[in-house]
């Protein structure tokens, strides 16, 4: 089969992608590996362990590829504020939409409602070719663009190619794309617990002496006490908090959140997830493309990773219609140069800027625990610098693709 372009992995961001393309004229293939069949919703059923904290400008995205309803028909958790705090000392600082003239802040969606969405307005569009329950084989360079071997045997050409298939993404390792990569030496332990005092649509998150702790609003039928749980411990410590019981762990919770939402009364079941980054050395090469997970992974402190590998995808899609407008070879390595250029200095300050915050308050010594503390209050008490970070987690950067932007136009 021979196609414009093929996608590999239809998550969030590969069939974001899709959608974001399906009006440029090219033959757009999404290949993965499940079946790609939104789940029946039905809000009496517990909430999903993953969940991603959108922003502003990933929900211009989602509504302008047609999936914003199709999350709301379901469930977010819209929130206005957002309190982090030093455990192992007293600063603080508080961040508010208010403080913007916004609404909110963002939304806190599960994953899997994000996924369903898209899915469905890919089902309704037959402008994308969807082959699913087809796992990869082997990709490899065909003349002027890629030639994918399926496990059925069956095989696709494309011109151009876009890996979307995740952190361990196989299109990069068989393309032989290099990355550099570090282990965290901490997993994150996610989760959805109820507690006895609303969470009043605040973002919640403790530093601890073993990691960062995350209490993330959500909303069931109008219920404000249930939070996403997002705990960064030490290997032996995520083991030990992994093996007690479900009181015990409600116990433990509780006391390194400080009970600023009052004892934890339920918890659903746990996961344990190994953290670690990585960036690719590149995200092009002719004819390929990586983006999200495939490109970059980033420590879950600030939730922000569906929100890089969103602006990926809408940056993408802006060099490729481009192209096609000017009649410009969509795969060519100066295209595709232009969608890198604008999104790998972007990533990697954010990927940066979150290594750093985990290094600080992972920091024991006296200076640097002052030093965070200090910082902490002195930015609190400086209501334009706060402003501008608002500004900034809310999308309000001139610099986004029309995708993102809020006037639609760069």
């Amino acid at each position: 089969m021979h196609t414009d372009l093929i996608i590999v992995g239809a998550g969030m961001v590969g069939s974001t992608l899709a959608l974001a393309l399906r009006d440029s004229g090219l033959g757009i293939t999404l290949v993965d590996g499940a079946s790609l069949e939104p789940a029946p919703f039905d809000a009496a059923n517990a909430f999903e362990p993953r969940v991603s904290a959108l922003s502003a400008a990933s929900q211009r995205i989602l509504e302008r590829v047609g999936a914003w309803p199709g999350i709301m028909a379901r469930r977010a958790c819209a929130y206005t504020d957002m309190q982090v705090w030093d455990g192992s000392g007293t600063g603080s600082i508080h961040f508010s939409a208010a403080a913007v003239h916004a609404s909110v802040l963002g939304h806190i969606v599960e994953n899997r409602v994000v996924q369903d969405a898209l899915v469905e307005q890919l089902r309704r569009d037959d402008r994308v070719r969807l082959i699913e329950g087809a796992r990869l084989e082997q990709v490899r360079r065909s003349g002027d663009g890629w030639l994918l071997t399926l496990a059925d045997g069956q095989e696709v050409r494309a011109r151009l190619l876009i890996a979307a298939d995740g952190a361990n993404s196989l299109v990069r390792r068989l393309a032989g794309c290099e990355t550099r990569e570090w282990d965290y030496l901490h997993h994150a332990i996610v989760t959805s617990v109820r507690c006895r005092e609303s969470h009043r649509r605040t973002a919640w998150q403790r530093f601890t002496d073993d990691g960062p702790l995350a209490f993330l609003p959500l909303e069931r039928d109008g219920d404000l006490h249930w939070c996403s749980i997002v705990w960064s411990a030490t290997e032996a410590e995520a083991a030990r908090l992994m093996a007690m019981t479900d009181e015990g762990f409600a116990e433990a919770l509780g006391a390194a959140f400080e009970q600023r939402l009052g004892p934890v009364l339920q918890v659903d079941p746990r996961l344990c997830i190994p953290l670690r980054q990585r960036h690719a050395k590149r995200y092009i090469q002719p004819g390929l493309a990586l983006i999200g997970d495939a490109a970059h992974t980033i420590h879950p402190l600030a939730g922000q990773g569906v929100n890089l590998g969103l602006l990926d995808a809408a940056e993408l899609a802006d060099a490729l219609l481009k192209a096609v407008a000017r009649g410009e070879p969509f795969g060519d390595e100066r295209v595709l140069g232009r969608f890198e250029r604008r999104r790998m200095p972007h990533n990697l300050a954010m990927m940066a800027a979150m290594e750093g915050f985990e290094r600080l308050f992972q920091a024991n010594p006296l200076p640097l625990r002052w030093l965070r503390n200090t910082g902490l209050r002195t930015v609190d008490a400086l209501p334009s610098v706060k402003a501008a970070f608002v500004r900034q987690a809310l999308g309000m950067s001139e610099d986004l693709p029309p995708l993102a932007s809020p006037l639609g136009q760069r």
